[in-house]
């Protein structure tokens, strides 16, 4: 082969190799925030991604990864530089990464098969009403963090309650009609979207109690964007466009509770 050939061959395969600016990991099992449709990942967080490539005037890949790895890569700062995939603000994942401000707040839901509903108060479902019961979750969730810590030391400490962890969402919710579990926990949205799409399931949120019903309160957390420590000019950015998109408009709605509603498809946008 003569050295112009290969020099052809070396630029041909340099110009098929697409470079990017910045590399973002999600976990695309997790609607309404990130989700397939056509073989594309869509969803809340992937329209802030856009934004914020737009701000910068840069090149970014999304890519899909297992949820329980994004926090890892993203302090790693080789493997990615970022992670949207409904992230929940925790002091253990602090640590390792810079957290945006909070642009969602959610409720952990248990799902259920109606004929097997357990025990609810005033339209929830307290951790106690789980005793005993085998719980699904997506592995290293929060929703899978909140059950084990319950069953470490919590309201289901030797109660017999067990959890399963699955790789997303919907597994778990499918496992209950296989019968493999019980119930399963998950984000509100998340476990809406799924039984919007399963009439066998019900989803409830899910509570700590207190002395009385009234009491009670739910088990709550806040989504942000992790980014990597080092990245200071990236998380500025992901905060200015996040501050944009949390403005609301005249009746009360930000863009991002806009967006929300259209990947739940309950708006025609």
């Amino acid at each position: 082969m003569t050295v112009v050939a290969i020099g052809l061959i070396t630029y041909f395969f340099a110009q098929s190799i697409e470079t990017y600016d910045y590399i973002v990991e999600t976990n695309a099992f997790f609607a309404p925030f990130e989700f397939y449709e056509n073989r594309k990942i869509v969803g809340v967080d992937i329209e802030i991604i856009n934004r914020v490539a737009e701000k910068l005037n840069a090149k970014v890949d999304v890519k899909n990864v297992e949820f329980d790895l994004i926090i890892d890569n993203v302090a790693s700062g080789v493997i990615a530089d970022a992670g949207a995939a409904g992230l929940t603000i925790t002091p253990a994942r602090a640590e390792k990464v810079d957290f945006t401000i909070p642009y969602y707040t959610s409720v952990q839901y248990v799902i259920f098969n109606r004929n097997d509903e357990p025990e609810t108060r005033d339209g929830h479902i307290v951790w106690e009403a789980l005793a005993g019961k085998n719980i699904g979750s997506q592995m290293g969730s929060t929703g899978y963090l909140f059950v084990a810590d319950e069953i470490d030391g919590g309201a289901l400490k030797d109660t017999g309650a067990v959890v399963k962890g699955f790789d997303s969402h919907q597994l778990a919710a499918d496992a209950i009609g296989a019968h493999i579990i019980d119930c399963a926990v998950a984000d509100e949205l998340a476990a809406q979207f799924i039984v919007e799409k399963n009439p066998n399931l019900v989803a409830l949120p899910l509570y700590y109690q207190g002395e009385t019903v009234e009491e009670d309160y739910p088990v709550e957390e806040s989504y942000a964007i992790a980014v990597n420590k080092q990245q200071t000019g990236l998380l500025n950015t992901f905060n200015e466009v996040l501050a944009e998109m949390l403005v609301p408009d005249e009746d009360g709605k930000s863009e991002i509770d806009k967006l929300i509603l259209k990947y739940m498809g309950l708006t025609n946008g």
